[in-house]
């Protein structure tokens, strides 16, 4: 016979969008009754076998601080070294190509996180706050409800068959999206890319590459470069390194679909192969510890949108069953924390009696604009990840924009607040215009650069202005502060615009700016 029991709260898949929002909603709601649906049987291996592992300043602040987390990630995980990467195509002498990262930490806190450790942790973390996480099931039916009646989910818990039902379902179950394939809710993003990737249980450290000792000095502390996540990049390609808590590394490569075939990386083997070819440091490395494998594994078209995310109905979608932008930049955990807040948003209106299908249409557009922002930074832009001045001049941008707004609106808890989204709206839509057509400029100016790649570390550190922007990340401020730093920020992204195109025209005479303004003077500091 099958059990039948009701609820608030049924989240189908109990991996990291899941077991957070679960984290999320109890914070809020100290009486809410939730229930967790997860295939996977806990505790997970260690070095659990998942996209996701470094976290950027978004994705970090929600876990270390909204979560209250920041204790088990200083104790369990490491802390990173920032984004760093290496021109690197086809040589095996590091100390002479073009690297860009920084000397020491960013203010900011980020880290590489093992996947293993910290879903098992959330897992002990729910149930030893009263919500009920069912792992090793499987859900078999989902029945959503339009008329305000509860949502029925049918699930195998174990051997038993269990129905819930529930005033909300939420959607966490990663690319099998439950929901998204009832209500036929898939949509490309119009971004193609494929992804291989693999765990070597041994520390792969880029430190021990290079032997040149000024090479070496660049950094403080010295031997430290492999906790970042190390990019080594080419023509519509890059690998990358990440360290695990666990001390096993990740490495993978994503590519371009149109510039590198899959089917030339998508066993062990030919994934070697071709490191041997693009990254030879990185195959030699492997190479050497590959009787430490882990597992390995391919993903054709990794990106993909969603036509809804979040309905008037009670159900949302969030994490990977909604949306996936690029493993680059590592927006995943950003954009989970985004989802959830607004899903929390959404629960505690229709708690309060208030009328749900407004704020779900409103919060789902502000989600999609965020989404269709970022976006724009990969959409036809791996043909210039070969190209080591664009695409370093590219980061210090994409950084900026990403500091600069939308970082903004997440610290200092705004993503909901409609009348200050509202009152700032022009500014924003000015930012994202701009970012737009910065991200053609760059594509134009790759098109014609020369593509020089000196021996030379490229220091974040040494811009001050964007220093600035990581460490006041965290600062407090209250309504007029968040307008002004919201529009100063737009205004820094205005002159460092003009800056960049006055440096490229001046490399490439030729290059169209297509409207955008060069300063006549550098009016934002770049590298020399």
């Amino acid at each position: 016979m099958s059990l039948s029991t009701q609820h608030d709260v049924v989240i189908l898949g109990g991996g990291l969008a899941g077991l957070s929002l679960a984290l999320q909603l109890r914070q809020r709601f100290e009486n809410l009754d939730i229930v967790v649906l997860e295939r996977n049987a806990h505790p997970l291996p260690i070095a659990a076998h998942k996209v996701g592992e470094s976290k950027v300043e978004i994705g970090a602040h929600y876990f270390a601080e909204t979560l209250g987390l920041r204790e088990h990630f200083d104790e369990i995980h490491i802390r990173k070294f920032g984004f760093r990467f290496f021109w690197s195509e086809g040589r095996r002498d590091l100390e002479n190509v073009t690297e860009l990262g920084v000397s020491s930490v960013m203010p900011t806190p980020t880290w590489q996180l093992d996947r293993g450790i910290l879903e098992n942790h959330l897992g002990e973390l729910v149930r030893s706050r009263g919500i009920t996480f069912h792992d090793a099931s499987v859900v078999r039916k989902v029945e959503l409800d339009q008329g305000g009646k509860p949502h029925t989910v049918e699930a195998l818990v174990g051997d038993a068959e269990q129905t819930f039902t529930s005033t909300w379902v939420i959607d966490a179950s990663g690319r099998a999206g439950i929901i998204k394939r009832k209500l036929d809710l898939a949509e490309s993003s119009g971004h193609e890319g494929n992804a291989v990737w693999f765990r070597i249980d041994a520390k792969l450290a880029v430190d021990d590459w290079c032997a040149d000792s000024d090479w070496g000095d660049r950094c403080e502390p010295r031997d430290e470069r492999w906790r970042s996540t190390n990019h080594l990049c080419g023509p519509g390609y890059w690998v990358w390194l990440i360290p695990l808590g666990s001390g096993a590394h990740s490495v993978g490569i994503v590519c371009d679909a149109k510039m590198h075939l899959i089917e030339t990386m998508n066993t062990f083997e030919r994934a070697l192969e071709w490191l041997h070819e693009h990254q030879p440091l990185v195959a030699r490395a492997c190479e050497a510890e590959r009787d430490k494998l882990m597992d390995f594994r391919f993903l054709r078209g990794y990106s993909y949108s969603s036509k809804q995310v979040f309905s008037g109905d009670r159900w949302a979608l969030t994490g990977e069953a909604g949306v996936f932008l690029d493993p680059f930049y590592s927006p995943g955990s950003d954009f989970i924390a985004i989802s959830n807040t607004y899903i929390c948003e959404m629960i505690a209106l229709e708690r309060a009696g208030k009328p749900l299908g407004p704020y779900a249409r409103i919060y789902e557009q502000l989600f999609f604009s965020f989404f269709s922002n970022t976006l724009s930074m990969y959409r036809d832009q791996y043909p210039i990840f070969g190209d080591a001045e664009v695409m370093s001049i590219k980061v210090v941008w994409d950084y900026t924009y990403y500091w600069g707004v939308l970082c903004q609106l997440v610290f200092q808890n705004r993503l909901t607040d409609i009348a200050l989204l509202g009152e700032v709206q022009n500014e924003l839509a000015e930012a994202a215009q701009l970012n737009r057509d910065m991200q053609a400029f760059f594509n134009r100016w790759a098109q014609l650069s020369p593509r020089p790649n000196p021996a030379v570390m490229l220091d974040q550190m040494d811009l001050e202005w964007f220093v600035g922007m990581n460490a006041t990340l965290h600062d407090k401020l209250d309504d007029l502060e968040v307008r002004e730093r919201l529009r100063g920020n737009v205004s820094l992204m205005r002159d460092l615009s003009a800056t960049i195109v006055a440096r490229a025209q001046a490399a490439c005479p030729s290059l169209d700016a297509a409207g955008l303004t060069a300063a006549q003077r550098p009016a934002t500091p770049l590298f020399a």
